[in-house]
């Protein structure tokens, strides 16, 4: 018989972080793609039915596009009952995991840095998931299989025993094991650690918080944690180095060889840390509606992303959805207004925008039927909580013989994360950051069995291992560009995600 996605829906409402934490929260391989609560979306959370990694990989002779594509191709599962709205959202099981930006060596044919920290790609295969409807606050059950019954029955019984011990519960409550289930480790609740929100804003305007969008006022902004100390920061540049970075970037501009540059650096703070605890913090402090936990073994990314790189529907449309340009939320309605119209006016974002909407319009001219590549949405500005944001959309139609992994090799690394022309933008900055990006400037999100694709940025993120975290930051950098705000942006970006961090911990020095 053929296997399908069965689905079963849950009593009663469902905490998605009280549910992952009671299932999974020392699960090795787990994952929880998270839509921030009240924005009326869906999120998905689970453990791995096995994970590999692009090592793993390359050791079998293969690439990761192309294992994905072979991989895809063997899957024969009937997702015709699985509703694509409510409690069951979009994902259909499949692969979920993180793309890290290195993989343009395959995408785009061109020699990465060396050594690498980090995979270049981790992929878990996801047979059984819950999903959770924040608008509803329902959750649903999926499962790969042909009846419940057996092994699903149990696993079944389990989680659903699971979120029936904790419904009334309203936060978690301190440590209790609860007894695992077929194939699922335990998990242990942990008390959650509040964090101020967070507003930080610069005096040329821009912020690094994004969540539910909000048209009826601003979110009023609190005191702010003073989180890790400056000196156990260790930057991946001087601050004179990255301004001299950024006047190199605008002279391979004036020379014509780029017309916008993505520049990036990353922070480390070394030390032990609980991936678990800190995402808790980033998703109170910086709601977003492309949140993630995925964990695989000692490294976690925890990420709140603003930005879709790439959604494939079940019929063939592809869109994405390039963010640049933003500004904060006006403490009166008057400001706020005025803050979204400079926005909407400016010349330097409305410039980079365009030019990367022409540069993702020619990446899916190359998978997409001729004459179906369209501008969908133009120099949007969205409103969020703590920011407006300039956002434009592209859309197109799957050409024959083209699926959802022709797209992400053809528009992988996002423009908005290196530049424009893309070929020349990566070569230039590959010579002047002279290091490896990571899992930080890749994507993140899942492949399912019916053929659909959801992927976020990854922006935003804090990257965690044995040794310590790792934030990365960065902007676009045009002929317009003023060096020291450049640096200023980047610092701030990566502010927040350094508050989440918390206390220093442990050997990471700093008062």
């Amino acid at each position: 018989m053929r296997e399908r996605v069965l689905t079963w829906d849950v009593p009663g409402a469902v905490d998605a972080e009280v549910a992952f934490a009671a299932l999974w929260g020392d699960a090795e391989h787990a994952f929880w793609l998270d839509t921030a609560a009240g924005s009326g979306g869906v999120s998905y959370l689970g453990a791995a039915a096995w994970a590999v990694d692009a090592e793993e990989i390359r050791l079998r002779g293969g690439d990761v596009l192309g294992w994905l594509r072979a991989e895809r191709a063997r899957w024969d599962v009937d997702c015709s009952g699985l509703d694509s709205g409510g409690a069951s959202g979009g994902f259909a099981l499949g692969i979920v995991g993180w793309l890290g930006y290195e993989l343009y060596a395959e995408t785009m044919g061109l020699g990465a840095m060396s050594p690498r920290r980090y995979p270049d790609a981790l992929l878990m295969r996801v047979d059984r998931a819950i999903a959770v409807d924040h608008g509803s606050g329902r959750a649903r059950l999926l499962a790969r299989g042909t009846a419940w019954d057996g092994e699903l029955a149990a696993w079944r019984e389990h989680v659903l025993a699971a979120l029936a011990a904790v419904s009334e519960r309203e936060s978690a409550p301190a440590p209790r094991v609860l007894p695992a289930g077929p194939g699922d480790p335990g998990g242990r609740f942990r008390r959650p650690t509040d964090l101020p929100t967070l507003q930080r804003r610069n005096e040329h305007g821009t912020s690094e918080h994004t969540g539910k969008a909000d048209a009826a006022g601003p979110a009023r902004p609190t005191a702010a944690t003073a989180g890790i100390a400056d000196s156990a920061v260790e930057w991946a540049y001087s601050d004179a180095d990255y301004l001299e970075m950024v006047r190199a970037c605008q002279h391979a501009i004036a020379e014509g060889d780029a017309y916008v540059l993505c520049l990036t650096t990353e922070a480390r703070v070394d030390g032990a840390f609980d991936p678990w605890e800190v995402y808790r913090r980033v998703r109170r402090s910086s709601p977003s509606h492309h949140g993630a936990f995925l964990r695989s073994g000692p490294v976690a990314l925890l990420s709140a992303s603003p930005e879709q790189f790439l959604a494939v529907d079940r019929d063939g449309w592809v869109e994405t959805k390039p963010i640049k340009g933003t500004r904060p939320r006006g403490a009166t309605p008057a400001e706020d207004a005025a803050l979204a119209a400079e926005l909407r006016a400016d010349e330097k974002e409305r410039a980079e925008n365009v030019m990367i909407v022409d540069l993702m319009r020619n990446d899916l001219s190359r998978v997409c039927e001729v004459g179906t590549v369209e501008v969908v949405r133009l120099l949007d500005v969205e409103t969020y909580p703590h920011v407006h944001q300039l956002v434009s959309t592209v859309g197109g139609r799957l050409a024959p013989g083209r699926d959802a992994v022709h797209a992400v090799a053809a528009c992988f690394p996002a423009g908005s994360m290196t530049g424009a022309p893309k070929h020349s933008a990566v070569s230039i900055l590959s010579r002047l950051e002279a290091r490896s990006r990571g899992i930080y400037s890749g994507a993140f999100g899942y492949f399912g069995y019916d053929g659909a694709v959801d992927l976020a940025m990854t922006i935003r993120s804090i990257v965690i291992d044995a040794d310590g975290a790792t934030v990365g930051t960065g902007g676009g950098i045009t002929a317009l560009s003023v060096p020291g705000d450049e640096l200023a942006e980047a610092r701030l970006k990566a502010a927040a995600l350094l508050a989440a961090l918390g206390e220093p911990p442990s050997g990471a020095g700093g008062a």
